[in-house]
This record gives structure tokens, C-alpha cells and sequence, in this order.
């Protein structure tokens, strides 16, 4: 089975790269060699490799550059992944897509459900949006995976910004009032595998896939720096200090709610959340940056 991989050389990308099975024919290409948003490059791309299944982890992600760099993020996350599943279409592959929890507006005092009103507050969030109507539009099967705050020991993500700034730092101002379930992109990968082995059950479906606990980013700083210590990553402890969203005063706003309700995925095969804690202990133990 081939399968062609866009955004290789990201986190989530490095992470399906490292656990893809023996059956898979990995076309794996990093954003330096396959420009999603040239529409030729991805002609040739198919034609020279005619992929049976197309997994986009491409995605423009810098959530408070998009805001002055909207452009760019829309040509990425929309136009490009219009074509992909143009594309997907004419060559009956299966598109594998990547969405995320900013296509709400974090409004709700429930978990998100995959069939609520997406209705994003930010670019990043639009464009992303966009994207998954284009899909819906294309005809291609496909399936789409809603996650959340995705780390790994890949890349750069809030995992390893709090251990570089731990080192440094004795007290740091954490936003505490937007709710969220961190998730490890290892566990990603392993359902990305599931879904196309199931792919005639999750075939033209959207699926929410996040980590099993809820947390806050300053909860989640806490964790992450008294396994470090424990660890022996730190030498000595470092204060958090919550703060609301207000008083960060990032450019994009965020979703106060980031909660995906993840029940409809535990349904269709035997999957569990991701255990965010145990992957967090894991990648700290091993980080040597």
C-alpha cells in the first residue's frame, strides 16, 4: 500500500514516519521537497508515485502569525488541501486529514461534539476550517481527525518550550483559564493506522481524538515541571503563576474551551485516548536538549 505523507518533517509527521508499519510503501516528504500549496508539484507527486492513501499533516500552525500572515495560511491550510482532495478524488486515493479543536470558538460549557457548529475565532482557526469544507465539497473519501494540543519529542511544541524555559527560570505567568486535553503525537499516529485499516467504516467521517485527561496550560506546565525535577531534569522547582487569557494578550484569540468530546471514535474500534501524562514522563526522561 502506498502511502504519501505531506508535512514530514513536523511533529506528527516525524511521529507517523517512526511507527509506520512494514505494509506501508512510505512516501514521506517534508515541506522542503513537496510544496502543498504549488498545485503542479502536487500533480507530479501523483503521477510519479499514485498514492492509495494520502495522510496531510501539513498545516500552517503559528496561530498569532496567521493573524498578519493570513495569506500564507489560507494558501496552506484551505487552497492546498482543496487540491489534495481534488486529487484524491480523480485517483480514488483516501485523504487522511488533520484538523484541529481552534474550528470552535470555545463558547460551549460542554465537551465539542463532531457535529457542532464549527464557528473558529482566529485565522489560523478559519483557514483551518475552510479546509474541512473543502474536503466535505471535493467527493474524495477521506477521513478527518480533530485534536488538541499536540506534543511530541519531535519539533517544537509547549512540551519543550516550558523545559528550555524551566532551566532559566524560577517563576513563569501561565494562561489558566482556557481548558484543553493535551495529546501526544505518537498516539496520533497509532490512530491514523487504525482509520485506514477501518477505512470503509470511517470512510467520509470527522472524528475528534485528543488526550484522556483535562488540563489547563498552567496544570499542564505544573506536570511537566515536577516530572522534570523528579527526573532529574531540573535542578530546582519552578513557580507557576496563572493568568487569564486577558492578561497574556496574545494577538489571536483563543477558545476558552478546547474540549473534544472523543465517544464517537472509541466506538468505531478499539481505541483509547491518549495518555498524555504517561507520553509527557516518557519524552522528559529521554530529553537531553
Amino acid at each position: 500500500m502506498k502511502v504519501l505523507l505531506t508535512g514530514a518533517g513536523g511533529q506528527l509527521g516525524e511521529s507517523i514516519v517512526a511507527s509506520a508499519p512494514d505494509d506501508w510503501q512510505l512516501i514521506a516528504l517534508p515541506s522542503a521537497e513537496y510544496d502543498i500549496t504549488n498545485s503542479n508539484r502536487t500533480e507530479e507527486i501523483f503521477k510519479e508515485h499514485a498514492p492509495d492513501i494520502v495522510i496531510n499533516a501539513a498545516a500552517y500552525t503559528s496561530v498569532d502569525k496567521a493573524e498578519e500572515e493570513e495569506q500564507l495560511a489560507r494558501a496552506i491550510n484551505a487552497a492546498a488541501v482543496k487540491n489534495l482532495a481534488v486529487k484524491c478524488k480523480e485517483t480514488n486515493a483516501f485523504l487522511v486529514h488533520i484538523s484541529t479543536d481552534y474550528v470552535f470558538d470555545g463558547t460551549s460549557n460542554r465537551p465539542y461534539k463532531e457535529d457542532d457548529t464549527i464557528n473558529p475565532m482566529n485565522i489560523y482557526g478559519k483557514t483551518k476550517a475552510e479546509g474541512e469544507k473543502n474536503i466535505l465539497r471535493s467527493g474524495a473519501d477521506f477521513v478527518i481527525i480533530r485534536t488538541s494540543w499536540v506534543f511530541s519529542e519531535y519539533g517544537s511544541n509547549f512540551l519543550k518550550s516550558m523545559l528550555k524555559l524551566g532551566k532559566n527560570k524560577l517563576n513563569l505567568k501561565i494562561v489558566s483559564d482556557q481548558m484543553g486535553a493535551p495529546t501526544y503525537a505518537g498516539d496520533i499516529a497509532k490512530v491514523i493506522k487504525l482509520l485506514i485499516e477501518n477505512k470503509d467504516k470511517s470512510n467520509k467521517e470527522i472524528y475528534h481524538f485528543t488526550g484522556d485527561q483535562i488540563t489547563s496550560w498552567a496544570d499542564f506546565a505544573n506536570i511537566i515541571f515536577e516530572i522534570a525535577l523528579s527526573e532529574g531534569k531540573l535542578i530546582r522547582p519552578v513557580a507557576i503563576e496563572g493568568i487569564t487569557t486577558e492578561q497574556y494578550g496574545a494577538p489571536a484569540p483563543r477558545p476558552k474551551n478546547s474540549v473534544l468530546d472523543c465517544r464517537k471514535i472509541k466506538k468505531l474500534s478499539d481505541i483509547k485516548l491518549s495518555d498524555w501524562r504517561g507520553a509527557t514522563k516518557k519524552i522528559i526522561s529521554e530529553y537531553n536538549e
